[in-house]
């Protein structure tokens, strides 16, 4: 058993958050560690760095994609530009440096690139000898996870796994047990149950849309496209922690009413996004690494909205060549293509069943069990 653990995210954008505080309840339920901790890094760097990080890819996903994908594709070049980067990192980083020099922790997990590559760097100049392994939270790898100093890898799937091989990382240290979601979504909870708990209807085709944790995308516009649908549904509208988003979606739920074809439930921030999924047959949004694994372990059809160049392009190609997903390129057709994937039962069915053979739902606690495996002394 470890004495202590820290795992380090970064909240730029909400899914590393997310996987690190579903590895530190994996860590819990295990008594794997006498005392873990999941630690923001950017609560220690500059403020203006962490505004930066935090604010930068929310505004350019929701004003300008194009951006992200143009970044994302240009840093994608494997063990390059390392030395910049860390000239910059470590500049606006002195606290987290001197955090990390003061730790005792045995172990270091990592599910953002920030940390793992401040630690390697340390590690390379002999000021700490904290292990670390790192939590890649999208199914392909960027370039910027890459790191010299790491006792372990964890992937998506063996194809990633075979990326890594072929840029020089020994096999070995290589793990493809999946992104990290909270233990609670591998619970198999009532289909009627969590509807009748939610105050949905018993029988209807349940589709939920989801904004991610801090409430990206064009909500308004795909609750009225999906107000065209033929076939009677209800929608969970999940609008994260945007205000905005909430009150859109609150007065499109207000005009279509609740005797209609269509019903829509907005919902705000929420803990409990595995009884809405659980209570739902389709999700609908963007798909980061986070959401779309809790979607796959409840085995729900992922319906991709515009996803933004870079890394949501390389998720929703993934979901497409499993046959657990389809892509909406055009807003204007996602009810007919909704309409078409509910009136096709044995279809909808076959995805449901891709998108469970697809998912991973125990990787986070099969993670903390392979890190307790592993041969971490100093």
């Amino acid at each position: 058993m470890l004495n202590e653990v820290g795992i380090y995210y970064a909240t730029a954008g909400a899914g590393h958050k997310s996987a690190a505080l579903a590895l530190e309840h994996a860590y819990k339920l295990s008594n794997k560690a006498k005392k873990v901790r999941a630690i923001d890094v950017l609560d220690y760097t500059s403020k203006a760095y962490a505004k930066m990080c935090r604010k930068t890819y929310i505004e350019l996903a929701g004003k300008k994609p194009h951006l992200l994908g143009w970044a994302y594709d240009k840093t994608d070049t494997p063990w390059q530009r390392e030395r910049q980067r860390l000239i910059l990192e470590a500049s606006q980083s002195r606290r987290f440096i001197k955090h990390l020099e003061d730790s005792t922790a045995d172990l270091a997990i990592c599910t953002h690139f920030l940390p793992s590559e401040l630690i390697s760097w340390l590690r390379a100049k002999g000021r700490i000898n904290t292990r670390q392994v790192v939590v890649v939270t999208d199914i392909d790898v960027h370039a910027m996870w890459l790191c010299r100093n790491v006792e372990q890898y964890y992937v998506k799937q063996p194809q990633s796994k075979a990326y890594l091989e072929k840029l020089g990382v020994p096999g070995s240290i290589i793990s493809p047990l999946g992104i990290p979601i909270d233990p609670v979504f591998a619970m198999p909870k009532d289909k009627q149950a969590m509807r009748e708990k939610h105050g949905l209807l018993p029988d209807r085709t349940t589709i939920l849309v989801s904004a991610g944790g801090y409430g990206v995308g064009p909500m308004e516009v795909m609750l009225k496209e999906m107000l065209t649908l033929k076939h009677p549904a209800q929608i969970v509208a999940i609008c994260g922690k945007s205000e905005e988003l909430k009150a859109q979606a609150d007065r499109v739920a207000r005009a279509a009413g609740r005797e209609g074809n269509v019903i829509i439930h907005p919902v705000g921030f929420t803990k409990q996004m595995d009884e809405y999924m659980s209570a739902s047959d389709i999700v609908v949004g963007k798909p980061g690494g986070l959401t779309m694994s809790e979607a796959l372990a409840k085995g729900l059809v992922y319906v991709v909205v515009k996803p933004i160049p870079g890394q949501e392009d390389r998720n929703a190609h993934h979901l497409m060549m499993r046959g657990a997903g389809l892509q909406c390129d055009d807003i204007e057709v996602l009810g007919f293509m909704l309409d078409e994937l509910i009136g096709n039962a044995p279809r909808l069915s076959r995805m449901q069943a891709s998108a469970l053979a697809f998912a991973h739902p125990y990787a986070a606690m099969n993670i903390v069990n392979s890190i307790d495996a592993l041969p971490l002394a100093a």
